[in-house]
């Protein structure tokens, strides 16, 4: 339960990240493939194969992506660092769960600029006020996906649904 905790806490800090630098920093990823790979070793070796194979196969398919410029390195790295954690059927469902999360993400960024308020010079000078702020600038502009978000909460959901089954 310790170990979903702080991986939960890693993705939100990852997503925060993504939403504010568009980076998601390796000293986030790195912590979240340590703990799902000790928690994976804690029920043996057979158990951390399937889920590094699993987890190779989900960067394999992602990296592909990347390539093509539909995703960011850190959003591949993210996903895989997470799904080497998981059972193997548990990555299938983290990435539908993902899927499910990145369209809702898309659907309000593709309609953000027609309902995003503009924010008052005076609203920018709060953190949360320059966030948004920015990224009504970037909808504007039509700024990339902070995708981390829909991993970040693909990844949640997922981890519950493990605790709850």
């Amino acid at each position: 339960m310790a170990i979903t905790l702080v991986i939960g806490l890693l993705l939100l800090l990852a997503a925060w990240r993504d939403v504010v630098a568009r980076i998601i920093p390796d000293l986030l990823v790195l912590p979240i493939a340590i703990l799902g790979i000790a928690g994976r070793l804690s029920l043996g070796w057979g158990a951390l194969l399937e889920a590094a194979l699993a987890a190779l196969l989900l960067f394999v398919i992602l990296l592909a992506c990347a390539m093509r410029g539909w995703l960011g390195g850190g959003d591949v790295k993210l996903a895989a660092a997470l799904a080497i954690g998981l059972p193997p059927a548990a990555t299938w469902n983290f990435v539908v769960a993902t899927t499910l999360a990145g369209g809702l993400l898309a659907l309000g960024y593709l309609n953000g600029p027609r309902l995003a308020p503009r924010l008052a010079p005076a609203g920018a000078a709060h953190p949360l006020g320059r966030i948004l702020a920015v990224e009504a600038w970037r909808l504007r502009r039509g700024g990339p996906l902070p995708y981390g978000v829909a991993i970040a909460a693909g990844g949640l959901v997922t981890l519950l649904a493990l605790r709850e089954g």
